[in-house]
């Protein structure tokens, strides 16, 4: 069997469009070789090329160049938080004006979509939605819980007395903003009540549905990356979560606090944090495995111990 000639550097990398072969001089025939696969019809995959998220959709884009990458596909080029069932979907999410036909093609979810200049960015040269007209997006497919906890992650900001400051993919004000001028385009009930419950300062996705669950219980609020203050005013310990007028917090202990040097550190904050007075409650995935009412339960005796009870005014009496 006669070996391919081989293709030009450029096109031997990544996937290519056939009209893009033709302008490199590239045969009709040789695009027919056994060492070239086609996803969908104009667009060619060689066998040794790279093949990530991005060089799969920058074909697309070069066949369709007034469309955009959206929904799903934005989220995991952006570096959104979405579950697995979005993440493993496989196909491709582009977006056109509605004064264009949708995009129809094997391997590719076509939408319509009405977007301004500011709804627009780029990932690695790929027109791309923009970060919160991403996430509003989603709200077509997502849960108002899972919305939350990517909507935690693009706004999480710290400035805290340790390790590096976190600046927000994009600020809550302005957020907030976007979404409230935002009527009539699909999600956006769902949409505003995520982001009612959207909070700064969250560290994982584990936080977010910790605060939730207690959200939903009904017990008071806590607050992410609460700073405990020492006698002199000082932030002694930064907890996960906090509740200052009960003096609780919680703390999501994810693996790496299984680490030997991690457990000598966890034991020294523990320490300091009866000392200083609070209530800590730690929380691990096993705990959010045993569903809302075990975590809930947890949460609520440390809250007891502050001083917290069911029956203070303001407090739903269906509280246990």
């Amino acid at each position: 069997m006669t070996k391919p000639k081989p293709l030009p550097p450029l096109l031997a990398a990544e996937p290519f469009i056939f009209s893009a072969a033709l302008r490199a001089g590239v045969t009709v025939a040789r695009m027919r070789a056994g060492d070239l696969s086609a996803p969908t019809r104009a667009i060619r995959v060689p066998s040794a090329a790279r093949i990530d998220l991005p060089a799969r959709c920058r074909p697309y884009l070069e066949l369709l160049p007034d469309a955009a990458i959206s929904h799903g596909t934005a989220a995991l080029l952006l570096g959104l938080v979405v579950p697995q069932r979005v993440a493993q979907e496989g196909t491709i999410h582009i977006s056109r004006d509605p004064a264009h036909a949708v995009p129809r093609r094997r391997g590719i979810t076509g939408h319509r979509l009405v977007l301004s200049a500011e709804e627009l960015g780029t990932f690695r040269n790929l027109r791309v939605t923009a970060v919160h007209r991403t996430w509003l997006d989603l709200a077509t497919v997502l849960t108002v819980d899972e919305l939350v906890v990517a909507g935690d992650h693009i706004i999480s900001e710290t400035r805290r007395s340790f390790g590096i400051p976190r600046t927000a993919l994009v600020r809550q004000a302005d957020f907030e903003r976007y979404v409230a001028g935002k009527n009539g385009v699909r999600g956006i009930t769902k949409a505003r009540e995520a982001m009612a419950l959207m909070r700064p300062g969250v560290d994982s996705p584990p936080e977010t549905r910790v605060r939730l669950l207690v959200h939903r219980a009904g017990l008071p609020e806590f607050t992410p990356n609460t700073p405990i203050f020492d006698a002199t005013g000082h932030p002694a310990v930064w907890t996960d979560l906090g509740c200052r007028r009960y003096r609780t917090c919680i703390e999501y202990e994810g693996i790496h606090h299984l680490s030997p040097g991690q457990q000598s550190r966890d034991h020294e904050r523990d320490l300091l944090t009866a000392e200083l007075g609070w209530h800590q409650v730690k929380i691990n995935r096993f705990d959010l495995a045993q569903g809302s009412n075990w975590v809930v339960g947890k949460v609520r005796h440390a809250l007891r111990k502050g001083g917290w009870s069911p029956d203070l005014p303001g407090n739903p009496s269906s509280v246990q």
